[in-house]
């Protein structure tokens, strides 16, 4: 090819930076540029090349359209392309009348460029436009921008359909300012869309607007300023319609303040655990129980907050109760806090599920019946108090009608006797006899009225006593029976051990045991007393042991304390001593226990409560 054709320099022609070619009016490439086989990938020394084979296989470039632009006498554009391996490249061609010096039509200029990148980004552009527009529809988020050059404020549609004003509706600043709730949110507003101008930055507050329709709404608001060169020149930002939100959020927090309030207010304590037994949730009267605020509960487990052992019961309890599903309803539980305080409660724990029905977690409620506990405690006693205080009496009462019938009889036949008698011998016989008979009923009727004292003494003065001292007391005024019956006591009682008793009672008890001991030594054997104490829980215990008779416990044990009843041939013995002893510290809230083998002697024990009453 040369210039004689094209009117030009070839080299120039060949040179062009931008792909270039001129076609004759035969349709045949007369010239081009390197930029133009570079571009179309055909050889530059084929000569005489038909234009339409650079197009042959593109895209929207028929050889009818193309005859069509080089024959024109204006300029035109097509956009044609051609498939490569993976995708398609895409070229704009412009197409020029060719003219000579006469200004007469030669042919056509053809200039080509690759516009594959360009209509990519378009295509994404639109695409992102797109996507855009359709997220703002569905989330109802919408956006503005202020021009600060132009003054300008454009909205969205998504934006104006939230303000609820004409799709051609162009709002001012003032204007959109107008729409914010007078009082905070258009304070709020005002003051951030300020500050944005002038310090640039960003903003996002919810606030409320008044809408064209008069509608009352929440909306998010938020802005950006864009700079440059240092200088702001725009605010871009978001508008979205949040009402629905804000609203269910305000109920639920309300729903919140009520539950709050109610489980707060509730007379038991109420807690929820995770999956790991963590402290989520506290009402007031488990804070109040455990002397602690709701944040220094929140996260703690029971280990953190109860004795080891019954921690461990109680994580047993919670996963029993998330594994299996079941609720754990109304069952006794202890409480023993670090500080060694116990409590009774009555606990339920119910399975807390997720929206696909698994345990996440239990919400537990526990009831204080310390209280109730001690009342049932109190009452089991009293009934027991009752029925032993009960069986006395059936046993007093036979004890006073089969004596005191047993006195009348014997009266109302000395004095049959003696009505009947003449001789006056025998008349003063019988009157022996009946003032023995009334000498008897007297002692009976004493040993009767020292047990009811006993029994109906309920305002007993317990004080503290030295046993040691009270011990010393009763062998001195012992002494002469002591002696008499060549007795040796063994008293290893430490110096300084007390008992709680009333005192009248300390050294009947004493006094009954030694004198016992004594009186039920085995023939020809010096009686041998020893008496020792030890403190033994929550009792003090006074121990008398001895080498008499014994007795034997598996015919007697059931009897050896009941009233007029002996288990020796002693002429002195009266049945009333043990008896009376076990009155005696019964009514101290104390008990009395026998050892005993016959032949080789008996050991008592007494034991003193430690409390008072």
């Amino acid at each position: 090819m040369n210039s004689t054709k094209t009117g030009l320099d070839s080299r120039i022609i060949q040179q062009l930076p931008l792909a270039t070619a001129f076609v004759d009016s035969n349709f045949i490439l007369v010239d081009a540029s390197e930029t133009w086989y570079s571009l179309y990938d055909i050889p530059s020394e084929k000569a005489e090349v038909g234009i339409f084979s650079f197009f042959e296989g593109h895209e929207k470039c028929s050889s009818e359209l193309l005859k069509e632009y080089l024959i024109g006498n204006d300029i035109r554009t097509i956009h044609h392309g051609k498939k490569s391996r993976e995708n398609v490249i895409w070229f704009e061609s412009t197409f020029a009348p060719w003219l000579d010096q006469n200004q007469n039509i030669k042919g056509t200029i053809v200039q080509t460029i690759d516009i594959t990148t360009n209509l990519t980004r378009d295509y994404e552009l639109e695409r992102v436009q797109d996507l855009l527009n359709a997220t703002a529809e569905v989330a109802k988020i919408g956006s503005w921008e202020y021009d600060l050059i132009t003054e300008k404020l454009s909205w969205c549609a998504t934006t104006k359909k939230i303000h609820q004003v004409p799709v051609n509706y162009e709002p001012s600043v003032s204007e959109a300012i107008e729409f914010y709730k007078q009082g905070y949110s258009r304070n709020k507003i005002s003051m951030l869309f300020h500050n944005l101008m002038n310090e640039g930055g960003s903003f996002n507050e919810r606030l409320q607007i008044i809408t064209k329709n008069g509608e009352e709404r929440w909306v998010a608001a938020g802005g950006k300023a864009i700079t440059k060169a240092g200088k702001i020149i725009k605010i871009f930002g978001t508008f979205q319609d949040v009402n629905e939100q804000m609203l269910a959020e305000k109920r639920t927090k309300e729903s919140e303040r009520l539950l709050t309030t109610l489980i707060d207010n509730l007379p038991i304590n109420v807690f929820i655990k995770d999956k790991d037994s963590r402290k989520i949730l506290v009402n007031k009267a488990e804070c109040e129980y455990l002397g602690k605020d709701a944040s220094e509960l929140i996260g703690k487990t029971d280990f953190d907050l109860y004795d080891q052992k019954v921690a461990q019961l109680s994580r047993d309890e919670d996963l029993e109760v998330m594994k299996t599903m079941n609720p754990m309803l109304g069952q006794e539980t202890l409480n023993v806090r670090k500080d060694g305080s116990i409590t009774h409660f009555l606990t339920s724990k119910i399975p807390l599920l997720d929206l696909d029905g698994r345990a996440y977690g239990l919400i537990g409620m526990s009831m204080d019946i310390s209280a109730l506990k001690q009342k049932e405690e109190q009452l089991r006693n009293l009934i027991n108090v009752t029925a032993i205080q009960n069986k006395k009496l059936i046993n007093f009462a036979h004890i006073v009608s089969h004596n005191l019938r047993s006195h009348s009889a014997n009266f109302s036949m000395l004095l049959d006797f003696l009505s009947k008698e003449n001789d006056e011998l025998e008349k003063t016989r019988i009157m022996k006899m009946l003032s023995s008979a009334s000498n008897n009923l007297m002692d009976t009727l004493e040993n009767l009225n020292e047990v009811v004292e006993i029994n109906t003494n309920v305002n007993l003065d317990k004080r503290k006593m030295n046993l040691n001292e009270g011990i010393e007391r009763v062998q001195q005024n012992l002494s002469a029976f002591l002696q008499k019956n060549r007795a040796e006591i063994i008293n290893t009682t430490p110096k300084a051990f007390t008992v709680l008793s009333v005192p009248a009672y300390l050294e009947s008890i004493i006094l009954n045991l030694i004198t016992n001991a004594v009186k039920y030594h085995r023939p020809g054997e010096s009686p041998k007393i020893v008496i020792s104490a030890q403190k033994e829980n929550d009792y003090n215990v006074l121990s008398v042991s001895d080498n008499g008779l014994g007795i034997d416990l598996s015919r007697y044990g059931d009897k050896i304390f009941g009233m007029y009843k002996t288990f020796h041939k002693n002429k002195d013995a009266r049945g009333l001593g043990l008896y009376i002893i076990k009155n005696q510290i019964e009514a101290m809230d104390g008990r009395i226990t026998v050892e005993s083998e016959v032949q080789k002697g008996s050991t008592f024990k007494v034991y003193f409560s430690d409390k008072a009453q």
